[in-house]
């Protein structure tokens, strides 16, 4: 218990540090004086339609700035995203212009063609950032209306602890086709010159441009001089106003996404007044009558006997559900998701996290770590109100199912992008720092939760006796078994959230940054409120089938939702995208699932 307490109060201590980082950031910290070395990192490369298929940028044949150049590692959160920036050794001096600069010569031959001419077929974007600072970049006009999707790259502040690494991010493609009469494939041609226009306002870097140029054709034997210029400008943006030019207003708060939760907030009110017509019109006078002590057993009996439908089970209702463990486990692990949700969302709607690179990763994994306590707190009261004897069983359980759920998707997409060579794959040290995470923080807080919940809350609260003998259940029509319960109980709730998914999933799969979390919090708050009155509609009709097992069935027709939701994951791939190749589609499909299984099991828990 001891080790518990020190283990809390370092993780206290670390969290408190780490958030405070997010609050009180100076800009002060963000100045420069001319000639100010700024440091250009190359980070990767891949196939525009496949966001998850990167690559180390030097996997092409570019310029290479010499034997070990300087790696630079972010936060968790960064690498988890699959990032890895390398000094490219261009000089840039903060307010000092370049006319015309090499970068190198690339002498090309048979495979550098090849892989160049792949990489313009298949479409290859490169991300560069810009390095000290705390500041973001724009597009030039020019490429715009083809790399704006790629807006939700947009990298600023990586926390990692209380370290703060920010970086101005740059995109451009590796290539074009150009039409070629002799030829019906087109003409590869490769950008030789980078334009680069930074502004500033005083010394504060605010924008910074990309346009390329000198289009070379690819050809084995010739020899590309590698290019590039540097031109600063300054400019009246504020500071606090620099990442405006990435955040899509029209798309994110277009009318239909202001529709969908005006139609979402009706559903809770029809739902809402559905459910308390149940409640108080039906349920209370005869909640109050099995609710008599046990000396008024016989006038009960009585009753009983001239009653139907969910009355009649009232003897049963309260007996421990069959996977008792398995159960609390579960509704445990959805409290404290339910919890986390609430908390990063609260936080990147404070802290303005979208605009950090993997700042809502490492913030996820941190609150989940924290908030481990509630969900060892739920699951140990439950457990312990309904009998159950396997306590370690329990706590074990409850501390490690949903971790080891995403542990093993995880395993197998990083073992596909290993042998892929992808930076998607994770790291050995970032696995240890995860785990160490886990190990340390979430696992003793979800134990000490089991122990607290079991005497604070472990005692049965039953409003009536359950009878020694299992009523039998009588055969029913088919749209009032557990199965078809569950399944329908899912609709409503997705219809709520159905419009949303639409701009989470575009956001994450199609290059858009998403900042609108006040929306996001309403639609969290309705998905809430739809699902709690369908499990009540649903538990209530079931019981009326004289089913007393509603225990399981009230948490599927809840977590059925995810169900639809991995529906429509399906359509939105086909539909809505052009992603390709076993590699996208595993991680399309397996983080999908991670996220489906948590929303599943998070609705689930009401």
């Amino acid at each position: 218990m001891l080790s518990s307490v020190r283990s809390f109060s370092l993780s206290a201590f670390i969290f408190f540090v780490f958030f405070s980082s997010l609050a009180f950031a100076s800009e002060s910290d963000h100045k420069y004086q001319p000639d100010d070395p700024i440091t250009l990192w190359v980070n990767k490369v891949g196939p525009y339609n496949n966001p998850q298929e990167t690559y180390n940028y030097y996997i092409l044949p570019f310029c290479h700035p010499g034997v070990n150049p300087a790696h630079k590692w972010g936060g968790l959160g960064e690498v988890l995203g699959g990032n890895e920036l390398i000094d490219s050794q261009i000089d840039i001096k903060f307010q000092k212009n370049v006319e015309k600069g090499t970068i190198c010569q690339l002498e090309l031959d048979e495979a550098k063609v090849k892989q160049l001419k792949d990489a313009i077929e298949n479409n290859y974007w490169f991300e560069f950032f810009v390095d000290p600072n705390w500041k973001l970049g724009s597009f030039d006009r020019k490429v715009s209306a083809t790399l704006h999707p790629l807006i939700h790259m947009v990298d600023e502040n990586v926390f990692y602890a209380c370290v703060c690494s920010d970086d101005l991010p740059l995109w451009g493609f590796v290539g074009e086709l150009h039409p070629d009469k002799n030829s019906d494939n087109g003409k590869h041609v490769l950008y030789t010159h980078k334009n680069i226009v930074i502004k500033y306002n005083k010394d504060q870097i605010i924008h910074v441009n990309l346009t390329q140029g000198s289009p070379r054709p690819l050809e084995a034997g010739r020899v590309l001089d590698m290019t590039y210029s540097i031109k600063w400008l300054p400019t009246n943006v504020t500071f606090a106003r620099r990442f405006d030019v990435y955040l899509d207003y029209p798309f994110f708060e277009h009318q239909i996404h202001w529709f969908s939760v005006f139609n979402s907030f009706m559903m809770v009110i029809f739902l809402t007044g559905l459910v308390s017509m149940i409640l108080m019109r039906t349920l209370r006078n005869d909640y109050a009558k099995y609710a008599r002590e046990d000396d008024d057993l016989e006038t009960l009996e009585r009753d009983v006997s001239e009653e139907s439908g969910w009355k009649l089970v009232h003897g049963d209702v309260f007996r421990p559900p069959r996977g008792l463990v398995l159960l609390s486990a579960v509704v445990g692990t959805g409290a404290q998701l339910a919890l986390l949700v609430l908390l990063v969302i609260l936080l990147a709607i404070v802290g303005t996290l979208y605009v950090g690179r993997g700042a809502i990763v490492t913030t996820f994994i941190l609150c989940y770590a924290f908030t481990s306590f509630i969900s060892g707190y739920v699951s140990g009261g439950m457990y312990s109100r309904n009998g159950g004897k396997s306590w370690v069983k329990s706590m074990i359980l409850s501390a490690s199912l949903f971790p080891f759920l995403c542990f093993g998707i995880g395993f197998i997409l990083n073992t596909i992008a290993i042998f892929y060579g992808s930076l998607a794959a994770i790291p050995f040290g970032t696995m240890v720092v995860v785990f160490v995470i886990w190990a340390f923080i979430s696992f003793p807080l979800a134990l000490l939760g089991t122990v607290v919940g079991r005497n604070w809350s472990g005692a049965p609260n039953n409003p009536c006796r359950v009878k020694t003998i299992p009523r039998p259940i009588p055969e029913k029509k088919w749209y009032l078994t557990p199965s078809v319960v569950s399944l329908m109980g899912g609709l409503l709730p997705f219809g709520s959230i159905f419009i949303e998914m639409y701009f989470v999933f575009t956001s994450f799969w199609n290059y858009k940054v998403y900042y609108v979390y006040g929306f996001m919090l309403l639609v969290f708050l309705i998905l809430v409120i739809v699902t709690v009155c369908v499990t009540i509609v649903g538990t209530y009709f079931l019981l009326n089938a004289e089913n007393y097992h509603w225990q399981w069935t009230s948490f599927f027709s809840a977590a059925s939702t995810a169900v639809y939701v991995y529906l429509y994951s399906v359509y939105y791939y086909y539909v809505k995208t052009k992603m390709s190749g076993f590699f996208q589609t595993s991680f399309y499909f397996g983080y999908t699932l991670m996220f489906c299984l948590g929303l599943g099991i998070l609705c689930g828990e009401f």
